[in-house]
């Protein structure tokens, strides 16, 4: 028997695809039969938690097949979790390929059978995911009532399990982004911090890396670039820990913009080219989308015209395709610049204007307005289920009313009782508060009145006496009384002049530097728009920053030291206050504090901040304060420290 093979080329490739069809479809059959057995005995089992089914069926979750194997099985099995499980797992595969609707439908489907088999657990996770799945469309409801359920849920379990926990990070991580997305960056750095602490708990290097990635993004989006990139490289150690193809793609993008940002485009496009293929590996078309605008960027910063257009458009094709927003946004922006580059002014405005009313879109007041109302809603719903709780504690009320009459009397008595256990609550928080202020005052006046510096104050004084200065001895001890006197009068104030606080720090500069030889050179410098005469701060404030700047930064220094202290007036309803001095940074400061043998803990930042909280609730706005540490080449050149102040009152707003 001969052979014949076909002469055509054609032929043959058919015959080729053909075997290797038969061949993939053969393995992919033998594959599906293993599984297969694999699923049975998991039904076997019957796990009853998420992770434990998450644990058994390891690597297996990732592919959509074997979902759908399982997931028919556990029907046929009347295993519910089971079927769960199948249909998070197939959702969460849709949503990472930003198939969003097949996505919420398995999810949707998941969370209905979670609720009407009574799985906690598995309907915590559903909403949660779900929420994830309108944050990543930057639909800010859908997303936000989700989340929230979840949380709720999640909170108000009699026990609190590892998986509760889990969750609740999930819910506050997933609620920081969108306000991220909002431009609310404290609540967000709120949610972020408090996801943070839970995974710091539990060890969760995954959770680590995705918050210190987030906390990176509230710092760059304040143009805190340094602090940015600190926490962004953080997050890449953990995610190249636990080897996370999609944390790296997102950790060297957020890396790339910084640089970008510090106008390094050579560096950021290194950084971020080598993504779009790992993007693409995964195939997750969020990321993907972001990849291809990042590095359109960079191109587009280089002046790579052309190349970055490509990828600028890819990217928007992408992000307009799955409702992709937050990229669609960066894309036409950079495609504003870019024809703004090649002299297309209308073709730039046109792209500007789109990515504005689309930013505007998704951060405009309603969104705004529904997130505080949610937020508002959830705090009120939190404390009416732990008025209730408290009440069932006491089995009040169990009697039921046999008549109207009795009813109306119950109804005053109930309502009289409230009244008086309402006015008890707010006199008593109203006297912890008290408490709590009076305390920081006491904290504050007795870290102004240090023991040490009175005494080394006045030791200083005394060699001016026995060294026969007497000029000097009565110029510092003049110096000294007024400083007591004032710090004395503050104590009593809760809040003082900005004129009266710099003249006491002029005071307290003048009798430290005593020991220093009268090597510092310590200056105020005050913007004319700044009216320190009528603008009110808390009393004695400012003194911790200076203590720290001598004797943690310039005492150990050597050669020229200096202390420089600036007031300014940036916007209508703050004044900026910043302290700079040229001394050996924080890190050093730290190295010589740690081997010493009496470590002394430091309290008087603590207590400010404590003091600026206190302040900040009769103001508009809340303070804030960044400690910067100064480079210079890589070497440490200081310390900055910006203390932003409100100025404008709850009252004066309410009078105009």
């Amino acid at each position: 028997m001969s052979i014949i093979f076909p002469k055509n080329k054609i032929a043959i490739q058919l015959i080729l695809i053909l075997i290797t069809c038969n061949f993939s479809t053969s393995l992919l059959a033998q594959k599906t039969i293993d599984f297969s057995k694999i699923a049975d005995s998991l039904i076997t089992v019957n796990h009853k938690s998420y992770a434990d089914l998450e644990y058994a069926i390891y690597k297996n979750k990732y592919d959509t097949l074997k979902m759908r194997v399982f997931e028919q099985k556990s029907i046929d099995k009347n295993y519910a979790e089971g079927v769960v499980f199948a249909n998070i797992m197939l959702g969460n595969q849709y949503r990472n390929k930003s198939l969003f609707k097949k996505s919420e439908s398995l999810l949707k489907n998941a969370l209905k059978i979670s609720r009407d088999n009574n799985l906690v657990e598995f309907e915590i996770i559903s909403l949660n995911m779900l929420g994830v799945i309108f944050r990543r469309q930057t639909i800010v409801k859908e997303a936000l009532d989700y989340h929230q359920e979840a949380l709720r849920l999640a909170e108000s379990q009699p026990e609190t399990t590892k998986a509760h926990l889990k969750s609740i990070a999930v819910s506050h991580n997933s609620m920081g982004n969108i306000y991220l997305t909002l431009k609310e960056y404290e609540l967000a750095l709120n949610q972020f911090n408090k996801s943070l602490a839970i995974e710091e708990e539990a060890k969760n290097i995954l959770g680590l890396a995705i918050n210190y990635n987030n906390i990176g993004i509230i710092y760059e989006a304040k143009d805190s670039l340094d602090l940015a990139l600190k926490n962004y490289k953080i997050s890449l150690d953990y995610n190249n820990q636990i080897n996370s193809k999609i944390g790296k793609v997102i950790s060297n993008n957020s890396i790339g913009t910084i640089y970008l940002k510090q106008n390094k485009p050579e560096i950021a496009l290194q950084t971020i080219a080598p993504t779009v293929a790992l993007a693409e590996e995964i195939q997750d078309q969020f990321y993907i989308a972001w990849a291809y605008v990042n590095l359109g960027w960079a191109q587009n910063k280089l002046n790579q015209l052309e190349k970055a257009k490509l990828n600028l458009e890819k990217g928007l094709d992408i992000a307009k395709k799955y409702n992709l927003q937050s990229s669609e946004i960066d894309a036409l922006h950079q495609l504003s610049i870019l024809n703004e580059k090649q002299g297309k002014t209308e073709k730039a405005l046109r792209f500007y204007k789109e990515a504005v009313a689309l930013d505007n879109e998704v951060t405009g007041e309603t969104n705004s307005q529904y997130v505080n109302t949610l937020r508002m809603r959830y705090e009120s719903e939190k404390k009416n289920n732990q008025i209730l709780e408290l009440a069932n504690d006491k089995e009040l009320l169990k009697i039921k009313l046999k008549d109207g009459e009795k009813t109306a009397i119950l109804t005053l008595l109930g309502l009289l009782v409230l009244s008086i256990a309402g006015f008890a609550f707010y006199r008593q928080r109203r006297l912890k508060n008290e408490k709590k202020i009076l305390t920081l005052e006491q904290d504050m006046l007795r870290n102004q009145m240090n023991p040490h510096f009175i005494f080394n104050s006045l030791n200083s004084i005394k060699l001016y006496i026995i060294n026969n200065e007497k000029e000097n001895a009565v110029y510092y001890l003049n110096k000294f009384s007024k400083l007591i006197r004032k710090i004395l009068i503050a104590s009593t104030e809760k809040e003082i002049t900005l004129q009266d606080e710099l003249e006491t720090m002029d005071l307290y500069m003048n009798i430290e530097n005593i020991r220093f030889s009268n090597q510092i050179n310590y200056t105020i410098n005050v913007d004319d728009e700044v009216d320190i005469e009528n603008i009110k701060i808390p009393s004695l404030i400012l003194q911790p920053f200076l203590e720290n700047a001598l004797w943690h930064g310039l005492s150990a220094k050597e050669g020229d030291k200096h202390i420089d202290l600036k007031v300014t007036k940036t916007e209508s309803d703050f004044i900026t206050i910043s302290i700079i001095d040229n001394g050996i940074g924080r890190i050093a400061s730290n190295k010589i504090k740690q081997g010493k043998l009496m470590k002394q803990k430091s309290l008087g930042i603590e207590i400010t901040k404590q003091r600026l909280e206190n302040f900040s609730k009769n103001y508009s706005e809340n303070f804030s304060l960044i400690i910067n540490d100064l480079y210079e080449n890589k070497i440490a050149t200081g310390t900055c420290v910006l203390l932003k102040l409100p100025i404008t009152s709850i009252t004066k707003l309410k009078t105009a």
